[in-house]
């Protein structure tokens, strides 16, 4: 049975850690082959699921360490049926694979969760087409039937939400939203943006926000930024509306190179983990609400841990459970 599903912890003034980016950790620095980027296919033998058992159990480790939360990221973000079609799954492999990962993330909470970091756990979806190009776009019930199966098989175990990531156009958001409320899941949206702080379909994060709500009345827990730089987004929540509050997480790239820069690079452009936990810090004053922060592209274990250390030393309270109108 799900032990958050009704009641999740990152929605009250505690901070919470997620890990950083698991794919590019796997292929630049274990020197892994990761076709598709579908880090979901290590989980078909021992050696793959002891190689991702480590990975989360090294973040969760750094939460404890913290006393912060942690919200668990199943390995699933390529785990749907168009790129795994590509690795030669079919429906029932799929859902397998699926149930797999939670599986895995069930094990670490058991082993790691403590009353003051508890561990949320959560199905990771990905979009269909390139996280970074909205040149395919589905309508809103395309979106639905699309991710509904994966979305179904997370509602059918432990996983106390769903999260889907990289998300660049509004109606793929919409269409996954409305098919977590038919299976009763908890759900965050995550927009992929560009060096402008604009999702790449052109659309401003305001009105991202704004859309998806009106058209689901609001349904989504939270909304979260990852795929890009801090620099990139920082001057768009400059005195931002209200629709601002409804951002509650932050997985930020650990470089500041464009999408088309990032998918020419053949070396992994690290950053510096301790400046990255500083610019973290600095957006907490624009955005009160945030609680759950971790990376995205380039970003490994230091990372997070200068940005949870950097975040705990936050001045300002994180704000306290409360539920946003579509109307931000």
């Amino acid at each position: 049975m799900s032990k958050y599903r009704n009641d999740l912890p990152q929605l009250d003034n505690r901070l919470f850690l997620t890990d950083g980016g698991l794919e590019t950790t796997l292929v630049f620095h274990d020197g892994l082959n990761l076709p598709c980027f579908a880090a979901f296919d290590l989980l078909k033998d021992e050696a793959g699921f002891q190689r991702l058992r480590d990975y989360f159990a090294q973040y969760a480790g750094i939460a404890v360490s913290q006393g912060a939360g942690m919200v668990l990221e199943a390995p699933t973000w390529r785990a749907n049926p168009d790129w795994a079609a590509k690795l030669g799954y079919d429906a029932a492999a799929l859902a397998d694979a699926n149930r797999k990962a939670i599986g895995l993330l069930l094990e670490i909470r058991n082993e790691f969760e403590t009353a003051t970091s508890p561990m949320v756990i959560s199905g990771n979806l990905g979009p269909r087409g390139d996280g970074y190009v909205a040149d395919t776009k589905m309508t809103a019930k395309q979106a639905r039937d699309y991710h509904t199966p994966q979305i179904r098989t997370f509602a059918g175990t432990d996983a106390d939400m769903v999260s889907a990531f990289t998300i660049n156009y509004t109606e793929e958001g919409i269409g996954i939203i409305q098919a977590a409320r038919e299976a009763n899941m908890p759900v965050t949206i995550s927009f992929t943006l560009e060096t402008d702080g604009r999702l790449p379909s052109g659309d401003t994060l305001a009105e991202a926000i704004r859309r998806v709500d009106a058209e689901t009345d609001g349904y989504a827990a939270y909304y979260m930024i990852n795929c890009a730089h801090p620099t990139h987004f920082e001057d768009v929540l400059r005195n931002a509306g209200a629709w601002h509050v409804r951002i509650r997480g932050l997985r930020a790239n650990a470089s500041r190179r464009s999408h088309a820069e990032l998918d020419e690079a053949t070396e992994l452009d690290a950053g510096n983990p301790a400046e990255l936990g500083a610019e973290y810090r600095s957006l907490l004053s624009m955005l009160p609400n945030v609680s759950v922060v971790g990376g995205c592209c380039g970003t490994d274990h230091r990372h997070i841990e200068a940005i949870g250390r950097a975040c705990l030393l936050h001045p300002q309270p994180l704000t306290s459970r409360q539920r946003h109108p579509a109307t931000v």
